[in-house]
């Protein structure tokens, strides 16, 4: 079999296998194929395994993520091993046994792949997997399960000594098709890709079917009265009060985007009488922990306790929380353990209301609510038809703080400017709220794209990227229930808001013996009043997070610059101008800054020009309304159009970091209009 088909063949058993979320967890396991390539100096066939590379997901898998490695020399290592003692420098090693560039970085599980006498190798983290991994009696359930077909290989960490244990059991067990590691998950093999692939799902249907025919009914026991799940309007609420405070509280050591999970399996787990001491025993697999730390923060509180009272507890639990890692940390490090990395929890679990889940960006969040939902169901499988047992808190700990972690952590490329911030952007399906979110995305930011169309902001939010990155709501900003609604989809899509950008306009061109109070009061509901309610919505979750922010008003030169035929709109940008220096002073204090930008006419992608304000604006300089860009660029002292790009920039500019000191500005973007200088 060519280098190619051997390849292609094990991306495609990845990806049906990764697809599916019962097989495995996202970016959990890995899987491999050994096959015979062509040595690039002597040009002579070697044996070569191709394995998942370390930081991959089998879902989405391609052959760019294959680290791929000479078995002789990866056979080689046994002899000289050092002993268990020593068997992390054996990563280093792996270097060595790269083939050609070696694509990507091998992972700690290598060794397993490359050791193991079988042409294909699956190693997966299923929850029915899990589940008899971590019960009290796994080794006794996995023979009943699966007599000597699935073999117990006992706890170790990943890593050598790990593979050389596994590759034991298997040559002294020739009828097995794979076994359960204890604590972690399983491992099969193969003759053939299609064989492999046929006994992991084996091994995994027949764990679910062990527990589904022999557990318990309620395994987490009794519903605890009060703590049954609220209606999902009320959850919805009830999170959406909650989040902002908790986040602000998960990111005391290191900022934090949040995701909002109520799943049956959690609201589930979250009203039983078992949750206080399955949540102290923590998490097992060495994928669960690494990303939702060793045990959640619970709220030991009914669901329908009373909003202040919970914020209240979830504060000194949170106070708590960060003593009791602390402590943890202390138990274990030795003198060459890396510096406590932060003792803010990543999974905070409210009773009748659901789990926030939180990381340095939105899919990092997402994921950890996703790994805590997998070991909510390792751990009802292991209650089921036992006790649920996880790895040893030390031996976590020796798996969160290990240096090859670290070094992992380390070889992460450094965060965009805006990474872990959350923004709004009113007015942002066209022209400048649309330059600046796509702009605020590409610098890092959770980005809400927020518009009177619905349709169209669902649309630049897809053009940003998956829900990871943007999402789109519909808002009349000046509709203040409206407003309480979009703020309220931003929390439960990434967790609260640090950024707003007040742009929704109109604009109505009349002279003042023409321009009706209707006229009047529209511009000023859309822009005055509806800066005003977006900015007091921003300020109050900001207030709330206690993590400061900034908010951003698209004012106008025309607030200073008195054009001809616009006194409704040039009044009410005088007015948004006001409203920045009157809110830098009152917000400052909670480390809230508040700018704006001053641009000159931005014609081109302006759904303002393009809705009849370009034809009236033309018509007033006597110019046609396909050069009204050009006209307006002539009179600036630069002489260069302003396109909706350079807002954004100026956006940027104020919110990036560089000017953390700054507030009550207004920054022309005007190409130089000297009617318009401030003074």
């Amino acid at each position: 079999m060519t280098d190619d088909t051997t390849a292609a063949r094990l991306v495609a058993r990845s990806n049906l296998l990764g697809a599916d979320p019962r097989n495995t967890n996202f970016a959990g396991g890995n899987t491999s194929a050994k096959g015979v390539g062509t040595d690039p100096v002597t040009g002579r066939e070697v044996e070569l395994l191709w394995v998942k590379g370390s930081g991959g997901d089998l879902g989405t898998l391609t052959e760019r993520g294959l680290a791929v490695l000479r078995l002789d020399r990866l056979r080689a290592l046994v002899e000289v091993y050092p002993g268990v003692e020593r068997e992390d420098e054996m990563v280093a090693a792996l270097d060595h046994c790269l083939h050609g560039r070696g694509g990507a970085a091998p992972s700690i599980d290598t060794a397993m792949h490359g050791l193991l006498d079988a042409p294909h190798v699956d190693h997966l983290h299923p929850d029915a997997g899990i589940a008899l991994a971590t019960a009290a009696d796994g080794a006794e359930l996995t023979r009943r399960c699966f007599g000597d077909r699935v073999l117990w290989v006992d706890w170790r960490r990943p890593g050598f000594q790990l593979g050389l244990d596994i590759a034991a059991v298997q040559r002294a067990n020739p009828r097995a098709i794979g076994c359960v590691l204890g604590g972690h998950g399983i491992t099969a093999w193969g003759e053939s890709s299609e064989q492999c692939q046929e006994h992991s799902l084996e091994i995994i249907r027949a764990a679910e079917r062990f527990l589904a025919e022999h557990g318990a009914a309620e395994p987490f026991g009794a519903v605890v009265p009060g703590h049954e799940p609220l209606p999902a309007a009320e959850r919805r609420a009830r999170a959406a009060a909650l989040l902002p405070v908790a986040r602000g509280l998960a990111s005391t050591d290191h900022p934090q985007v949040g995701h909002f999970t109520d799943a049956p399996a959690v609201l589930d787990f979250l009203a039983r009488e078992k949750l206080g001491p399955l949540t102290e025993l923590g998490t097992s697999c060495p994928d669960h922990f690494l990303r939702t730390k060793v045990k959640p923060l619970v709220v030991d509180l009914p669901g329908t306790a009373g909003v202040d009272e919970v914020v209240a507890r979830l504060k000194h639990l949170h106070a708590a929380y960060r003593e009791d890692y602390r402590a943890y940390y202390r138990r274990h490090a030795t003198p060459d353990s890396p510096p406590m990395r932060g003792a803010d929890p990543a999974i905070v679990l409210v009773p009748g209301v659901g789990m926030f889940s939180f990381g340095r960006d939105k899919q990092t969040a997402r994921v950890a609510g996703e790994f805590y939902v997998n070991a909510i169901n390792a751990m009802r499988g292991a209650e089921a038809v036992s006790g649920y047992r996880p790895i040893p808190e030390a031996e976590k700990f020796r798996i969160e703080y290990w240096a090859l972690e670290e070094a992992k952590l380390r070889r992460r490329p450094a965060p965009k400017p805006l990474a872990t911030r959350v923004a709004l952007v009113t007015g942002a399906a066209s022209g400048i709220g649309r330059a600046t979110a796509e702009r605020l995305a590409a610098e890092g930011a959770c980005v809400v794209v927020a518009d009177l169309d619905a349709d169209r902001a669902a649309a630049v939010a897809e053009g940003i990227g998956g829900t990871d990155a943007a999402v789109g709501v519909a808002v009349d900003v000046s509709d203040e229930a409206a407003v309480a609604r979009a703020f309220t989809e931003t929390v439960l899509a990434f967790g609260g808001v640090d950024l707003v950008v007040n742009n929704a306009g109109l604009s109505i061109s009349k002279p003042l013996l023409e321009t009706t109070a209707r006229d009047w009061d529209l511009q000023h509901d859309v822009m005055a009043k509806g800066s005003f309610l977006v900015s007091r919505a921003a300020a109050g979750m900001m207030v709330e997070q206690g993590m400061g922010g900034d908010i951003v008003y698209v004012c106008s030169k025309n607030g200073v610059f008195a054009g001809p035929h616009n006194i409704a709109y040039g009044a009410t940008k005088a007015d948004q101008a006001h409203q920045v220096r009157l809110l830098a002073v009152e917000l400052g204090a909670h480390g809230i800054r508040v700018n704006g930008v001053n641009p000159d006419g931005v014609v081109r992608g302006s759904g303002i020009f393009a809705g009849g304000w370009g034809a009236r604006r033309a018509a007033v300089y006597g110019v046609p309304e396909e050069e009204l860009g050009a006209f307006y660029a002539k009179r600036t002292l630069l002489g260069r159009e302003v396109l909706p790009e350079h807002v954004a920039a100026a956006v940027f500019a104020l919110t990036g970091g560089d000017l953390s000191r700054t507030t009550g500005l207004l920054v022309p973007v005007d190409s130089g209009v000297a009617a318009a200088f401030l003074r």
